[in-house]
C-alpha cells in the first residue's frame, strides 16, 4: 500500500478510535457446517412437495434471447453517440440488461434452463455476448464451489482476500471498493486460486472475442465501449450490484446468508431469494418465492432486506462493517 493509502487508513483508525468504533480485523469464524444443507433436509422432511419445484425453467431461453438482442441492438444504435450520452444510457439502461445477463449465467451455472448440462453451457456463452468479457464458463467453476464449500477458507472465492480486507478500512476505500467490486469479484479467484482453462473456456473466449471484433469492425469502438460500460457501471455503485453485498456480508453475527424481498428481483432472476436459493439450488429463480410461501417459518425469522441501495449505503457508512464481515470456516480434515 502506498503512503496515501497508509495516511487514509491511519486517519480512519484515529477517527474510529476517537469515536469508540472498531472495524473487525479478522473474519467471522464458524466451527459448524454451513446452514443450508441441514435446513434443506428439515424442510424437505416436512414439505416434500417442494421437490415438485425442482427442474429447468422453460422460459429461460426466450428471456435471455430477448435481452441479448435488445442490448446488442442498443449498442449498434449508439455507434456515433457522445461519450456522456453513452455513459448515461449505460448506467440507466444497459447496466440493468447486462446485470440481468450476469444473473442469467448464474442461473445457467445450476443447469436451470435445460435438463442437458451442455445446452446450459452453450446458452451461457450466448448470454455472455453483451457482457463483452468472456466469463460464463469460468464463473460456473468457481460458483459451484461457493455452494458446496460456502465460507471454506481457501476454496470459496466469493470471500474477499486478506489484502482487500486490510486495505479497505474506511468510508473512502469502501466506496472505491464498491465502485470497482466487479473487478475484485472477477480477478480474485484468478490470483488466489487459478484453475487451468479447459476446452469450454477457450470456446467461450473465442466466441466472445469474435463478437467483440465484429462489433468493432461493423459499428466501431463506441458500440463495443457501450457494452463494457454497461457491464462495469452495473457492477459498481448501482442498485442491482447491491446483491453482491447483501447475500453474505454479515451485519448480524448470527446469520451468514441474507435474502432480499424487493422489486429488483423481477430483473435479477430472483437472486434476492438467496437463503432459499442456497437451500434449494435446483429450483429456478422464478419459483423460489414458493419455497418461502410453503415453509414460511424457516425464513420469516431471518434478517432480510427490501432495498439493495440501502445495503450499499449501510456497508459504506457503517464503520464496523467491511470486507472482513464474512463468515469463514476451515476444511474438515479426514481422520
Amino acid at each position: 500500500m502506498g503512503k496515501g493509502g497508509e495516511r487514509i487508513s491511519s486517519m480512519a483508525s484515529e477517527q474510529e478510535k476517537d469515536e469508540g468504533v472498531v472495524m473487525a480485523s479478522d473474519f467471522f469464524w464458524s466451527y459448524t457446517d454451513e446452514p443450508h444443507a441441514s435446513r434443506r433436509k428439515q424442510i424437505l422432511s416436512q414439505y416434500p412437495q417442494i421437490k415438485q419445484l425442482f427442474g429447468p425453467d422453460p422460459w429461460a431461453f426466450p428471456k435471455i434471447g430477448v435481452v441479448v438482442i435488445l442490448q446488442l441492438w442498443t449498442a449498434t444504435l449508439l455507434h456515433d453517440s457522445g461519450w456522456l450520452k453513452m455513459l448515461a444510457i449505460a448506467y440507466f439502461f444497459g447496466s440493468f440488461l447486462n446485470h440481468n445477463l450476469f444473473l442469467a449465467i448464474h442461473e445457467l451455472s445450476h443447469n436451470l434452463a435445460f435438463s442437458t448440462p451442455v445446452y446450459n453451457r452453450w446458452l451461457g456463452i450466448f448470454a455472455n455476448l453483451p457482457i463483452g468479457v468472456p466469463m460464463s464458463v469460468t464463473f460456473q467453476k468457481y460458483h459451484l464451489e461457493h455452494h458446496r464449500f460456502q465460507g471454506v477458507d481457501g476454496i470459496d472465492m466469493d470471500i474477499p482476500s486478506q489484502a482487500e480486507a486490510h486495505i479497505v478500512r474506511n468510508v473512502i476505500t469502501k466506496s472505491i471498493w464498491v465502485l470497482l467490486q466487479l473487478f475484485f469479484y472477477a480477478f480474485r479467484p484468478l490470483f488466489l486460486k487459478p484453475k487451468p482453462p479447459g476446452y469450454w473456456e477457450f470456446l467461450n473466449f473465442f466466441v466472445q472475442l469474435s463478437l467483440d471484433a465484429a462489433m468493432v469492425y461493423f459499428w466501431g469502438w463506441k458500440s463495443f465501449a457501450y457494452l463494457i460500460m454497461s457491464t462495469f457501471v452495473g457492477g459498481g455503485m448501482h442498485p442491482m450490484a447491491g446483491h453482491f453485498i447483501s447475500e453474505h456480508y454479515v451485519f448480524n453475527p448470527e446469520q451468514e446468508t441474507y435474502s432480499y424481498y424487493g422489486p429488483l428481483n423481477l430483473l435479477t432472476w430472483h437472486v434476492g431469494y438467496h437463503n432459499e436459493h442456497h437451500d434449494f439450488p435446483r429450483i429456478p429463480g422464478r419459483k423460489l418465492h414458493k419455497v418461502k410461501e410453503i415453509a414460511p417459518e424457516y425464513y420469516e425469522s431471518l434478517d432480510s432486506y427490501k432495498s439493495w441501495s440501502q445495503v450499499i449505503y449501510m456497508y459504506i457508512m457503517d464503520r464496523t462493517v467491511g470486507p472482513f464481515s464474512r463468515m469463514k470456516r476451515k476444511v474438515k480434515k479426514s481422520e
